[in-house]
């Protein structure tokens, strides 16, 4: 259905009805075992979820894949395991535990957001109320409070908005424009949907099963429909146009950044520096680079941190939300006498403390050595 024309009436009460049942038992067959997940049959038998690991499952999954995702929460489980703990914790200590999970502004507002919860003593069970934490927007509130406390409150992830998308047709006309609007009637949708759960159904099993729904039967490519629990409510299966929706506005192309990264080494150490705590890696550890720009430098070395044999080892890459940064890496090994700012670190500690970005960086620097062979 293209944004512009008549948004038909939502389906009858009594099919909805019917479509939140099929879905319902569907999942309670077919939902995924997740690690942060509370079944169905569990919760039947009254076990309650718990806020801490859902909202630090919901932030871990912000932008990365459920396998990735996974070994970082079950560490963060065992170290920290309630949201005390977690408040207690050092930056440090959080800040290395999520290198590798990228987009680290979310670590800092995990960590304000810990202690702003230990503070009040316990988790707010409202979206509303949740929005007022740290790092806590839309989506995020709406999960928790819809999973963690039942509150009948759509969460509208990729998986839910496809989902929602293809059951009623809704499609955009391909702008920029034309695909925030759409998302709104597919967040409405979601939102009655919702609201017309059964008394006997919860609020946080429809969210997870049609979350799981998305995720393994209503994919983005080859969506298997004769599997689907809802094909009969399907208006996109009906006009045989299931990947054709949702209809997004195209994506633009990603710009890509110069810069150079310096890797000086002291025997066993390497010479990293903490970023200031705002913007692009705020408070991470990092080698020391040059200022990163839309062209390379006519002299890559005119920002190095010092007058030291520098060798170029060769290059890396990493893509972040908006560009891809791709760095000269270059080394430069010190005497122990050597003056620069920043801290020595053995180099296997390095390489733990370091984002994905510096951790390419250093290792290429390094050229597989560790601390262990030194």
């Amino acid at each position: 259905m293209p944004i512009g024309r008549p948004v038909p009436d939502f389906m009858a009460t009594h099919s909805l009805r019917k479509l939140l049942t099929a879905v319902d038992r569907w999942y309670r067959r077919q939902g995924r075992k997740l690690p942060w997940r509370i079944g169905p049959a569990e919760r039947d038998a009254g076990v309650t979820p718990d806020p801490y690991l859902v909202w630090l499952s919901e932030v871990m999954l912000q932008q990365t894949t459920i396998p990735h995702a996974t070994p970082y929460f079950e560490a963060f489980r065992i170290r920290w395991p309630t949201v005390h703990a977690l408040a207690a914790a050092s930056w440090d200590e959080v800040s290395a535990a999520w290198a590798g999970l990228g987009y680290y502004s979310r670590a800092r507002n995990l960590h304000a957001c810990a202690k702003a919860v230990a503070e009040r003593h316990a988790f707010p069970q409202t979206a509303e109320a949740l929005r007022a934490l740290p790092g806590i927007g839309p989506y995020t509130s709406a999960a928790i409070a819809s999973i963690a406390f039942d509150e009948r409150i759509a969460p509208v992830d990729g998986n839910i908005e496809r989902v929602v998308s293809r059951l009623h047709a809704i499609g955009s006309d391909g702008t920029e424009a034309g695909w925030r609007a759409a998302k709104q009637v597919i967040s409405a949708r979601a939102q009655e949907m919702a609201n017309a759960l059964p008394h006997d159904q919860r609020a946080g099993d429809l969210a997870q099963a049609l979350m799981d729904l998305g995720a393994t039967v209503c994919t983005p490519r080859g969506p298997n429909c004769a599997m689907c629990p809802v094909w009969d409510f399907c208006e996109a299966r009906k006009q045989g146009e299931q990947e054709r929706y949702p209809v997004k506005a195209e994506k633009k192309a990603t710009p890509t950044r110069h810069g150079s990264a310096f890797v000086i080494v002291r025997g066993p150490e390497v010479l990293l520096i903490r970023r200031p705590p705002s913007g692009l890696l705020g408070g991470m550890m990092m080698p020391l680079t040059s200022a990163w720009s839309e062209t390379k430098a006519d002299d890559p070395l005119a920002e190095a941190p010092g007058k030291f044999d520098w060798k170029l080892v060769g290059e890396v890459r990493h893509v972040f939300t908006h560009f891809a940064l791709k760095l000269d890496v270059y080394r430069a090994d010190v005497g122990v006498s050597t003056k620069v700012e920043g801290e020595w670190l053995k180099h296997d500690d390095a390489l733990a403390a370091l984002p994905t970005v510096g951790r390419k960086a250093v290792a290429l620097g390094l050229g597989g050595v560790n601390s262990r062979r030194n």
